[in-house]
């Protein structure tokens, strides 16, 4: 069997993404290469010159990214052919300058395909193209060593054990499991490894199945990245570069969400979150607390788990197959085994304990926050913390409470018009006010 090809993980001096090992494809040279027909290209252009108005050859290439040469000229020669559109002037020299506007019959047809579809926008790629490149960017090639490892969790108070169990979680490209109290720092840590995936891979704006169209580039999950200055060929406009995606759902995800949503008014699908996560990382913070049971996001994720695919619905009804390809961590302050069986626990390969801090990493915690704070560190103000505070409430340290009681304390000296101090009036304040009597 074939190995996936190995992508390596790293930070680069300056904290820059490294361009990815997968290349944009060069700009197709025909309408065959664009892996679309002549009829679907003759379509967008046409909706073009109807949604827009007169538009020139040159406007046409920036509106569907796709080249004029041999490519939008011969869809335009097909409309003119066929009287549904013409060309009313021009700007410049060479055809690109040409200005065209659709006809009457031109408009008419322009409707009749906005009832199937109103996407306008840069054209889609085959699906065949979509799964060839996430197959090459998967992120079961990831590597991280323990350097990098270090590197990526120098900004947070981790032992070493959890370390060396993160480690081997990344590099399998899989599902990871983190759980403990809460305040400890999971979803901190996920975001740490969400940082440590710093290279690139490249997406379409939209991939194209059976006629239908699924946007798949999302601004808010995609952070877009110029393609290197020193191209020695023009790529395909229809791809981008961008950081490896980062997607968090919390209590809000429900099952609509994980399933294609397909607009009634605009006729196309926006990929699910799950897709849109594809080569990157989907965090599924404070698990078991969804808008649906763990054991409904079992049945429908217990075979894409297994086998990196996932089935989505058209509202025809027709399944198609997508890649299912993220390092998925579920973050949660439930025991594992209350929230899913066993069979759903097996596929998660890695199931992590964050476990509270010990007194010298909560006094590394406190430090780091009175540093970043302005506030004097004083091991006398830590003392009287353990022994009073926390032995009078009979509390467990977490890894959230030195920020916590930090901005309490603060606060509480704004409005007394004292300068922040570790003192034991102030942090007995902030511990009344922070801390819940039960």
């Amino acid at each position: 069997m074939q190995q996936p090809p190995l992508t390596s993980v790293k930070l680069s001096d300056d904290n820059e993404p490294l361009i990815s090992q997968t290349p944009l494809p060069p700009r197709p040279k025909s309408i065959n290469e664009t892996g679309l027909t002549l009829a679907y290209i003759s379509d967008l252009v046409l909706r073009g010159l109807y949604i827009v108005g007169e538009m020139t050859g040159q406007d046409l290439v920036n509106l569907i990214h796709l080249p004029y040469e041999h490519v939008i000229d011969e869809a335009i020669s097909y409309l003119r052919r066929e009287q549904m559109c013409e060309i009313k002037g021009t700007g410049g020299l060479g055809e690109k300058s040409y200005r065209y506007q659709a006809t009457k019959k031109g408009l008419e047809r322009a409707k009749e395909i906005g009832e199937r579809s109103q996407y306008l926008g840069p054209a889609p790629v085959p699906l065949t193209a979509y799964e060839k490149a996430m197959k090459d960017q998967t992120t079961q090639g990831l590597i991280v060593n323990e350097t990098v490892i270090r590197q990526g969790f120098a900004h947070l108070i981790i032992d070493d054990n959890l370390l060396q169990q993160l480690g081997p979680a990344i590099n399998s490209g899989r599902s990871i499991f983190l759980f403990g109290h809460p305040g400890n720092g999971k979803t901190s840590i996920a975001e740490a490894v969400a940082r440590m995936i710093s290279d690139t891979i490249i997406i379409p704006h939209a991939v194209i199945i059976d006629g239908q169209v699924i946007r798949v580039f999302d601004p808010i999950h995609h952070e877009r990245v110029e393609p290197p200055a020193n191209l020695s060929y023009t790529p395909d406009q229809r791809w981008v570069i961008s950081k490896r995606p980062v997607v968090i759902a919390g209590g809000e995800l429900n099952m609509d969400s994980l399933d294609l949503v397909y607009e009634e008014n605009s006729k196309f699908y926006e990929a699910p979150l799950q897709m849109k996560a594809n080569g990157g990382l989907f965090l599924i913070d404070d698990f078991g607390r969804q808008q649906m049971r763990p054991r409904d996001l079992l049945n429908r994720w217990i075979v894409p788990l297994e086998k990196k695919v996932d089935y989505l619905t058209l509202h025809t009804g027709k399944k198609i197959e997508v890649p299912f390809d993220q390092l998925i961590i579920f973050s949660t302050n439930i025991e594992p085994k209350q929230l899913v069986d066993e069979a759903f626990l097996r596929r998660i390969r890695y199931k992590i304990e964050v476990q509270n801090p010990n007194p010298q990493q909560y006094r590394e915690i406190l430090r780091r926050v009175c540093q970043a704070k302005e506030v004097p560190y004083s091991d006398e103000g830590l003392r009287y913390l353990f022994e009073q505070e926390y032995a009078k409430r009979k509390l467990e340290l977490r890894a959230c409470h030195p920020r916590d009681l930090m901005d309490q304390l603060i606060d509480i000296a704004r409005f007394t018009r004292t300068q922040p101090s570790m003192s034991r009036e102030l942090l007995s304040a902030a511990c009344r006010s922070y801390f819940v009597e039960l």
